[in-house]
């Protein structure tokens, strides 16, 4: 790969992983970031960090953007408060933010800009991320027409994988604490990706002619419910996967009553996408399997298990 890429959110849980299949492929990466990264110092490779500070309105993309082929645009605003000032941080961050850095590409005549969406973005969901994702890409599609700018948007659903944080980091530590989990009865579908897939995919968008203007959705390549995502987050982390049925009318029912109503709608909703169209218009297969993403996952757990991976927070 003969690229000039740069990649804002580099140091982040996508961004790391991205980055070092740039280098290993011989690319020549500028990481955007907020401060400089001991683990992206570690990277060996043509890569180098450009401190942009915070993401506004404001930033000056000038050093990081002058000469470079591709933009990846990972940061964004993912944490969801409440109130109208987290709405208006949501579309500063996440829309107004992600106009300027393609302005600013398209001034340093960057060839493309490869963003990096959500799979909710393409549903009726009033999530002020999601929300801030779907109105991005809109704006997005708009100006780059004007601009000049190639364009291509990649939608993922859960990604998980080393470093992964959130509900996911909760899930793992519930299977890997033997409790007990009601969830036997649950018979809902869902769409993930292993971080590995993902950046996969986001390098080939960097250099296909065919990944111009289009909105690709990536998977694993399977879909599954969430009993057998925690047997197989189980199997992974050597722990047996101790289930139990209970109504998921009550189990919702609980969560609202504790203020938890999004995270029992994730447990047990549906959430499926295709990536069919990424495999028909650019040749992409998932070089990992669900097995083999989940497996490294539980590594980087075990390993971490009594730090951060492995801290309640």
């Amino acid at each position: 790969m003969a690229q000039s890429v740069v990649v804002t959110g580099a140091s982040g849980f996508i961004g790391l992983p991205l980055c070092s299949l740039l280098v290993r492929a011989g690319a020549e990466v500028r990481a955007a970031v907020r401060r400089e990264s001991p683990a992206l110092a570690e990277l060996t490779g043509r890569l180098r960090q450009v401190v942009v500070g915070d993401l506004g309105a404001a930033t000056d993309w000038s050093a990081a953007l002058a000469g470079v082929e591709t933009v990846v645009h990972l940061a964004a605003r993912v944490h969801v408060g409440s109130g109208q000032r987290d709405s208006a941080r949501f579309r500063e961050i996440n829309i107004d933010a992600t106009l300027r850095l393609a302005e600013a590409a398209a001034r340093a005549r960057v060839r493309r800009l490869v963003f990096v969406s959500s799979a909710k973005a393409g549903l009726a969901d009033e999530d002020p991320y999601s929300w801030s994702k779907a109105e991005a890409e809109r704006v997005l599609g708009e100006a780059s027409r004007d601009m000049g700018l190639e364009c291509a948007i990649v939608r993922p659903p859960l990604v998980y994988g080393p470093r992964v944080r959130a509900n996911f980091l909760r899930l793992m530590r519930l299977v890997d604490s033997g409790i007990p989990l009601p969830l036997a009865s649950v018979a809902n579908r869902r769409s993930l990706l292993f971080v590995g897939n993902l950046a996969d995919a986001i390098s080939l968008c960097i250099t296909h002619p065919q990944a111009a203007g289009r909105t690709f959705s990536v998977t694993d390549g399977e879909d599954v419910s969430t009993p057998e995502l925690v047997r197989r987050i189980a199997r992974a982390l050597g722990r047996p996967a101790r289930l139990f049925p209970f109504p998921v009318a009550l189990l919702r029912l609980a969560g609202g009553l504790v203020g938890q109503t999004r995270a029992i709608d994730r447990l047990t909703g549906d959430l499926t996408i295709d990536s069919g169209p990424i495999r028909a218009a650019l040749g992409w297969r998932a070089p990992y399997t669900m097995e083999q993403g989940l497996a490294e996952t539980a590594a980087w757990y075990l390993a971490h298990r009594g730090g951060t991976a492995g801290r309640r927070r």
